[in-house]
């Protein structure tokens, strides 16, 4: 509905507008909302992994704990059986003795004493078949146990290496941008991802898509932090506040004010750096995501969403 309304409107315009100025800014608008749309699938499913990691995850937390539980428990079983087998064995040997002595007492105490000695053989048999099948089944435990542990820390190990990796990059935006501070320029680790917020001020004119020389530094000085980091997805978001435009030419709405504020950030990176494309996304989220909406000014903003690659969690996983 938005695109043919935007249509609409760019046909309306094209009298006033030069062909090959309509046609690039046609084509532009095309690709971006091409390559949001990709994005928008990449970052969905992205969402879908990670919860479906989460849920694995505490599936396999559970399963570790109940094979504690039952290791426990067989362990009991299987030194209280011990003990059992250990007694039966001493009441055995002491028939057996007593059997030896009164061998000569007589035909009816000697068969007395065979028919408990054959019971006692037949329940001690009995005994160390059930400590034996015990035994086995423990140590199947105790395997499995240690391959659902060593599963566990594995993924302990890689989400620590990731949030290190993380808070190491979050750093070195920091450091990188610390000149940029007290100019509408904040980063945050949040969600296991950075947030880069730059206000409107520090970036572009009133209306305009052109970045200033000063912020242009700033995303300069960024791109440079980022152009050697391969394992990451960044989005760049334009957002703009609640004041309808009124210019006749473009950007003529918040929307497109927005994706073309986006991607002149992302032309900025590429022209200025070696980050890869590939990584990359420009989307326009408009006025409908303030982060004060009572200070409009705050709501005027670029947002560079940093995220790591969880490729390697889903491949422990998967395993």
């Amino acid at each position: 509905m938005r695109k043919t309304l935007l249509f609409t409107t760019l046909l309306a315009l094209s009298a006033c507008v030069p062909a090959k100025k309509y046609n690039d800014l046609l084509e532009r608008e095309k690709k971006c909302s091409e390559e949001l749309e990709a994005f928008k699938r990449s970052s969905l499913d992205f969402e879908g992994k990670a919860k479906d990691f989460e849920a694995r995850y505490s599936v396999l937390t559970k399963e570790v704990r109940g094979l504690k539980s039952d290791t426990s428990k067989l362990g009991t079983q299987f030194r209280i059986l011990q003990i059992q087998y250990d007694k039966m064995t001493q009441q055995n040997e002491s028939l057996e003795q007593s059997f030896d002595r009164l061998k000569t007492s007589g035909a009816k105490e000697t068969a007395t004493l065979q028919s408990e000695l054959e019971a006692k053989n037949i329940e001690l048999q009995r005994k160390e078949d059930a400590l034996i099948t015990l035994e086995a089944e423990l140590k199947t435990k105790q395997q499995l146990l240690a391959e659902r542990e060593q599963r566990v820390n594995e993924l302990e190990e890689a989400i620590q290496r990731k949030d290190e990796a993380t808070q190491q990059l979050k750093a070195k935006v920091a450091t990188a941008l610390r000149g940029f501070e007290n100019q509408g320029l904040s980063v945050v680790q949040k969600n296991g991802k950075i947030y880069v917020s730059v206000e409107a001020k520090l970036l572009f004119a009133s209306g305009s898509t052109a970045v200033e020389p000063n912020g242009k530094k700033a995303l300069i000085e960024l791109a440079k932090v980022l152009e050697n980091e391969n394992d990451l997805e960044i989005i760049v978001e334009g957002h703009t506040d609640t004041d309808k435009l009124t210019s006749a030419t473009h950007p003529t709405s918040n929307w497109e004010l927005s994706v073309l504020r986006a991607t002149s950030v992302v032309d900025i990176f590429l022209s200025n750096s070696k980050m890869n494309p590939s990584h990359l996304m420009a989307g326009g989220r408009s006025e409908f995501h303030p982060v004060d909406p009572k200070d409009k000014s705050k709501n005027r903003r670029i947002e560079i969403i940093i995220s790591p690659d969880l490729n390697e969690l889903f491949e422990i996983i998967s395993n």
